[in-house]
This record gives C-alpha cells, sequence and structure tokens, in this order.
C-alpha cells in the first residue's frame, strides 16, 4: 500500500491526528514459557489513516522523535492501552518502548504517572522498554530519570540486548529487571550455531543477575522450545499471535493455549526441569553431581575432562584438578586402549550401559575392575557435544564372585572325593543333584538320574520300598532311613544305605531334601 509521506511532516496533520485518536495501540502477547499462558503485552504504535489505513510505526516514529511529539504519541498509546486491558479477566504487564529523547525529558514520570492514575492503572504492572543507542546518548540524564520511573513502580527492560557496542555496560548502568534478547539471534539460532550461543549467553546472564529475560521475534516452535530448553523466562512473537488492535486484544488473550505438563518437550527433555528457577535447578544438580555414590564425568569431542566429580578423582586416586582440560589418553593410556572405542561409540550418538572393564594388574589401575555406562551429551538441537561417564568399582564385588566360585569349586572337588554319594531330591521326591560317584558306581548316563530316573538303577525288588520310603518321609517330615541294591557297573548287585534329612525354608516348607548314599551289610 502505498502511504502519503508528507503527512507525517505535517505540523497540523499530526496535531489533528494526536487530537482525533489516529494513533492507536496494537497488542502483541508475551508469553511465560513454561506454562505457556499470557503474562502481558507489548504496546505497538499504528496510524489509523482515514485514507492510508493502518501505517507502520517505522514511517512515523522516526519523524515523531525528530519533530518532538514522541511523548504526546506514547501519551496517547498508554492512556488507550490502560483502558483496553480493564476488559480482561486478569491484570496482565504492560510494556512499551521508550526513544532516547525521552529518556531525557524530566516530565516523563510525571506524565506517566499521571496517564495511569487517570486510567487507575497500577505502574507495577508497566516495563519500560530502553534501546542501548538511547542510553549512551546521555547516561547521566537516563540514569536520574530511570530511578524515577523505577521509584514509581515501573520495571526497566534492556531492549535488543547484544546488537549494540555497549550491553554490558548499559546494563551496569542502570537498575534492569528484563533483558530482551534481540529477535536477529532468535530467528537464526534453530540453525547458527553462533546465535544459539549468543542466546544461551544472554539468558545465562540473565539468570546469574537475577533478571528476568524475553526472547523477542519467536515465529515457530522449534524456536520456543529451544529458548524452554535453555531457560529463557518469557517469549513473544507470531508463534503466539501477531499484533493487534484493542477490539481484538480479548479474542487475543484466549488464543494462547496455556502449556500442558511435558507437553510438546523434546524426549529427551522433560518440563520437571523447569519446574524451579534456574540458579536452584543448578545447585541441585551440583549437589546431586558431587554426592553420587559413582564416578561421573563430563568429556568433550576431543575426550578432554571438562568436569568431573570428587568420587570419580578418589577412585582415579588423582585430583580433581588434575584432571581438567587433559585427554583420557593423556591421563590414562592403558584404560584408553579398552574403553576408547566404547566412547567414540557415544561420541557417534549411541549409549553405551553398564559395559564391564577389568583392568590388568601391571596396568595404572591394578587389576581393578569397573562398569562404565557412555551416554551422548546433546545440546538444544540434539547435536552431539560430548560424553557423560557414569563410572562404578565393582572390584569388591568381583573378588567376592570369585571367591564364591572358588569355594563352590573346591567344595566340588571334596564331594568328587568323598565315597559318599551325595544327592538332593525335591518336594516331590524327584532327585535333582548328585555327585559324580553316582555315575561312576551304576554306570548309567550322565542325566538319566534326574526325577524319579534313579529309581532305574535300583533291583527289581527294593525299588517299590524305596519308593514308598521316600514318599512316607516327604508326608510325615521324617528323616529317610531305608536299605537297597544298586547296580554296579559290572551288573553285579551292592547294598547301599540311603539317608536323608528335609531342609526347611523361611516358611517352614521343606523344598529339598539332602542326602547321602553310602555301602551298607546286607539286611539279615
Amino acid at each position: 500500500m502505498g502511504y502519503n509521506l508528507a503527512m507525517v511532516a505535517d505540523a497540523l496533520r499530526v496535531r489533528s491526528a494526536l487530537d482525533n485518536g489516529e494513533f492507536v495501540p496494537f497488542f502483541q502477547p508475551v508469553v511465560d514459557l513454561r506454562s505457556g499462558c499470557i503474562k502481558g503485552f507489548e504496546v505497538l504504535a499504528r496510524w489509523n489513516d482515514p485514507v492510508s489505513g493502518i501505517i507502520p510505526p517505522d514511517l512515523f516514529i522516526p519523524a515523531a522523535e525528530r519533530d518532538g511529539w514522541i511523548s504526546d504519541l506514547t501519551m496517547e498509546l498508554l492512556r488507550t492501552a490502560f483502558r483496553a486491558v480493564d476488559d480482561l479477566p486478569s491484570p496482565v504487564r504492560l510494556s512499551v518502548n521508550l526513544s532516547a529523547g525521552q529518556l531525557c525529558d524530566p516530565a516523563l514520570p510525571s506524565q506517566i504517572a499521571a496517564v495511569a492514575g487517570a486510567a487507575g492503572f497500577s505502574l507495577d504492572r508497566l516495563s519500560l522498554e530502553l534501546t542501548e543507542s538511547a542510553l549512551v546518548r546521555d547516561m547521566e540524564s537516563a540514569r536520574a530519570i530511570a530511578h524515577d520511573l523505577k521509584a514509581l513502580g515501573c520495571k526497566l527492560s534492556l531492549d535488543d540486548f547484544g546488537t549494540g557496542f555497549s550491553s554490558l555496560l548499559s546494563l551496569q548502568a542502570l537498575p534492569f529487571d528484563i533483558l530482551k534478547v534481540d529477535r536477529s539471534f532468535v530467528s537464526s539460532m534453530t540453525v547458527n550455531k553462533e546465535s544459539r550461543k549468543i542466546v544461551a549467553m544472554v539468558v545465562g546472564l540473565g539468570q546469574s543477575l537475577g533478571i528476568a529475560t524475553v526472547a523477542e521475534g519467536i515465529e515457530t516452535e522449534e524456536q520456543d522450545q529451544m529458548l524452554l530448553w535453555l531457560g529463557c523466562d518469557y517469549g513473544q512473537g507470531w508463534n503466539y499471535g501477531r499484533p493487534v488492535p484493542a477490539s481484538a486484544l480479548l479474542d487475543s488473550y484466549f488464543s494462547v493455549r496455556p502449556r500442558r505438563k511435558h507437553e510438546g518437550l523434546h524426549p529427551k527433555r522433560s518440563l520437571s526441569m523447569f519446574d524451579v528457577p534456574p540458579a536452584t535447578r543448578l545447585a541441585q544438580l551440583r549437589a546431586i553431581y558431587d554426592g553420587a555414590p559413582v564416578g561421573l564425568a563430563f568429556l568433550d569431542h576431543e575426550m578432554r575432562y571438562v568436569t568431573l566429580n570428587k568420587r570419580l578423582a578418589e577412585m582415579n586416586r588423582v585430583p580433581v584438578e588434575a584432571h581438567l582440560g587433559n585427554t583420557l589418553e593423556t591421563m590414562y593410556p592403558g584404560l584408553f586402549q579398552i574403553i576408547g572405542t566404547n566412547i567414540r561409540q557415544a561420541l557417534a550418538g549411541e549409549s553405551v550401559v553398564e559395559m564391564e572393564v577389568n583392568t590388568p594388574l601391571d596396568g595404572q589401575f591394578h587389576g581393578r575392575s569397573f562398569l562404565l555406562s557412555c551416554e551422548p551429551a546433546r545440546d538444544e538441537v540434539g547435536d552431539v557435544v560430548g560424553v557423560s561417564l557414569a563410572v562404578a568399582d565393582v572390584t569388591a564385588v568381583k573378588q567376592l564372585e570369585r571367591s564364591r566360585l572358588e569355594v563352590q569349586e573346591h567344595m566340588r572337588h571334596m564331594l568328587d572325593l568323598n565315597p559318599q554319594i551325595q544327592w538332593v531330591l525335591d518336594e516331590h521326591g524327584g532327585a535333582v543333584e548328585v555327585s559324580r560317584e553316582w555315575n561312576d558306581t551304576t554306570g548309567t548316563g550322565t542325566e538319566s538320574w534326574r526325577g524319579w530316573g534313579w529309581l532305574d538303577a535300583l533291583h527289581p525288588d527294593d525299588a517299590p520300598k524305596a519308593r514308598e520310603n521316600v514318599l512316607a518321609s516327604i508326608a510325615s517330615r521324617q528323616p529317610m532311613d531305608v536299605k537297597y541294591r544298586v547296580r554296579a557297573d559290572g551288573g553285579d548287585w551292592v547294598w547301599k544305605r540311603a539317608r536323608s534329612w528335609p531342609r526347611y525354608d523361611a516358611e517352614g516348607n521343606v523344598p529339598f531334601w539332602y542326602g547321602v548314599l553310602e555301602d551298607c551289610e546286607p539286611d539279615a
């Protein structure tokens, strides 16, 4: 659309427009990124010319600043905006931009107070946005007027942070409450790593200083998710709604849907992480990290130690500080030969879970054993930026396991050398274990004795009696004692005496019977 730009420079036309209410506020939602709820609106200037229609601010704001009617314009916008938000169901915050010239006007605080008082609008719901360029013109005047505005209850917001050459000096000069991340970084952060780092830096700076952060120009859900992941507090942009006039304000308010718990988050992320302030979350994670009963570390792409907890340093028997900045291969070359391939797997995006690592006796770890897990660490867009290691020293457990196996093996040898035949029956009388001497004596197959198969090696006249004796003992829970003939390997029959005793469990049941079989004299 073509605009009659000459009227912008016509003082009479401008005055007429101000008097006739042609300068109107448009409202763009500001959303709490954690809850998804609208917390306020930024008030944007528009000129609703009867002939040209809606004229965007970049065509008249420069003239308003140059020709001295910017304060009149600001007060007209605030007057209308304060009345418009009265119709909303709950109080919301409003934010409005101030120009460089206004920050040098000592009358500004009293003008804002008068307009707010007439509308019954509490100034603790108003944020005034200042740009760095406005501050560097006359810092002393800006500081004095900013303190007067703060005294009224207004919040101060530093707009377009990071785009100027004096960002940190500006932040130090005035008592800002809010940092606004410039849209140029937000729009490219999902594809440009440097933009992402700048956004993370601004958000982190706000968290460190206790200052809220607002991201401008959010146009996609992907940007919303990334900013939420970084810990940004608030966002605005077309993703939540375009600027609307006062007549559409109520619809805009209800059009933004609150975020449900866990809704829309990346599967590797959790909204519960954002239920507490970032500084508190960091302290909690630090306490968990330092207090973990296992060794923890983070390695970068070069496998350098970026951080590790005290437990891992103690396991390595090397101070924490000696690890930092050094590679795993430099610190522990022998260990690197064993686990280097697994760490490369994690750097390629593959998890390694509870891999057993046994170190050589003559190495740095003197034969100790570990369980190692390697998990890829990813940034906001899922790129792998390093590896998280979790290490548990299981040397004592492995030693106990080896000792237990050695004892079992010793017992097996002792049983093999014992002239008695050892056996175990289950609760039904079936054999579940028998020493090797049974097969040596009877010459039967290795597993033929299982269940009631052992009866096949007994003399046909003795097998029924032996079976009855077993069942009677099971029923009475009394020790069994019976003699019978067993076929020897050469075909002869030899007399054996079988004795067994019940084994009770914790509930008083008898799941097994333990017995011995030994040579005896025949019955008279």
